[in-house]
């Protein structure tokens, strides 16, 4: 990576030295973390604040309050995005921190429905509803800041530390989740050891809060944009790139939360117990870090589309028969090698796709257009993969109906990839 110095003298960027990075990456790990850390321990959860005599209505009452949370990110990501675009980057950014993590120490806190009832529900709803709002408003903020501190041709490989913080938080999650198995009986779990793994994301707040206080400014200073397609400029605000931006994004979080739910369906589906559903986590998570820097680093030397359309294209034609390995094996080695391989692929292709987003809005309106378009296709499709991928299990009794949802989200996914207009000149053609 060019140092902030660099980054100054190539293109008229703004002194953004690797911490401001980092500070960035590691807010929104924390973020994201709670988001995930929840659906990790959704069948803990259900049994605290929904308790019931079938199993099944437990764990859909829980994901229906996860999904709940997703209502309010389009809200989010309007006000907060709208505010990053005026007021800057860094108060937004903040501001989402802050929200976030008032509901994260919430949902530590908060009675289970032995101890107060139906109000129990009704708080956790309430905490996902403010959760949602705030990190409907992070995304956008985020990447524009990413985006706008990476030096020229070095924007796919910053911008690939969005997508690669989400990971970490399923990997940070999946540690915490492996370590408190092991420690903890399924009773205690279930009672409180998932209260603990919010409780560790609560501790990191401040150091979180301190970190972003120390960002530079990015949304006021002059933009190179000396590698980017002439003709990429003919669709900034139009309709078509918000049409294809969604079907890009769409693809992306639905096989993000396909893999989120692995953890419950290797416990509900596959009976393999809570251990192996945090080890899934463990390494889908580490392997989609390390495949989302890759991803961003390569589509900067071979373009966005490229990376767009071939290991997506690969992902499709790997989803079946992984699963169809998976539900009949029932092997841990080999569920776990297979699952971390597909998740690669997954993520190569899922990066370039919101730093081509992100490259193809003006900075007037990056904030809000990548925010809103973000939280409309995660509102749908984030908030109701996991319900809708349990409901297709339960009623049709067969652990592929999975795979074909994530197949037809893939295809969407591939027909906007397919459209998308290039908006970084390859670096393998220009040398």
């Amino acid at each position: 990576m060019a140092t902030a110095a660099e980054a100054t003298a190539q293109g008229g960027q703004p002194t953004v030295a690797p911490r401001h990075v980092a500070a960035a990456v590691v807010g929104n790990w924390l973020e994201f973390y709670d988001f995930t850390i929840y659906a990790y321990f959704a069948p803990q959860i259900g049994h605290a604040f929904f308790p019931s005599g079938d199993p099944f209505v437990q764990l859909m009452a829980a994901l229906v309050a996860y999904g709940i949370g997703f209502i309010g990110r389009p809200a989010g990501a309007i006000v907060i995005g709208r505010f990053a675009d005026r007021a800057g980057r860094k108060p937004a950014m903040l501001l989402s921190f802050t929200m976030m993590g008032a509901g994260l120490v919430g949902l530590v806190f908060v009675p289970g429905y032995a101890q107060i009832g139906l109000a129990a529900p009704v708080l956790v709803v309430i905490l996902r509803l403010i959760q949602g709002f705030a990190l409907g408003g992070e995304v956008g903020p985020t990447t524009a800041f990413l985006i706008e501190a990476a030096p020229p041709g070095q924007r796919g490989l910053y911008g690939a530390w969005q997508s690669a913080s989400q990971s970490l938080s399923s990997l940070s999650g999946g540690v915490v989740g492996v370590i408190l198995a092991y420690l903890l009986s399924t009773s205690q779990l279930a009672d409180y050891g998932w209260r603990i793994a919010f409780l560790i994301g609560a501790l990191a707040l401040p150091f979180g809060l301190v970190i972003r206080r120390t960002l530079p400014e990015t949304m006021h200073a002059p933009e190179a944009r000396l590698d980017v397609h002439p003709e990429a400029t003919s669709i900034l605000s139009h309709w078509r790139i918000v049409l294809i931006g969604l079907g890009l994004i769409t693809g992306g979080t639905v096989s993000t939360y396909v893999f989120i739910f692995m953890n419950t369906y290797a416990q509900v589906t596959l009976h393999m117990g809570h251990r192996i559903g945090f080890w899934i986590t463990v390494v889908t998570g580490a392997a989609g870090l390390a495949a989302s820097l890759a991803g961003g680093a390569l589509s900067d030397r071979w373009g966005r589309r490229t990376l767009l359309i071939w290991p997506r294209v690969a992902f499709l034609l790997a989803i079946m028969p992984v699963f169809l390995i998976i539900t009949h094996s029932r092997n841990p080695v080999v569920l776990l090698t297979l699952l971390g391989s597909l998740n690669i692929l997954a993520n190569l292709a899922g990066v370039p796709a919101l730093v081509a987003l992100t490259e193809s809005l003006r900075k007037e309106i990056r904030g809000v257009g990548v925010a809103v378009v973000y939280a409309a296709a995660v509102s749908v499709f984030g908030g109701t993969t996991q319900f809708v991928v349990a409901w297709l299990d339960h009623v049709t009794a067969n652990p592929l109906a999975i795979a074909w949802y994530l197949m037809g989200a893939t295809v969407v996914a591939l027909i906007a990839s397919v459209l998308m207009v290039e908006t970084v000149k390859p670096r393998s053609r220009t040398a």
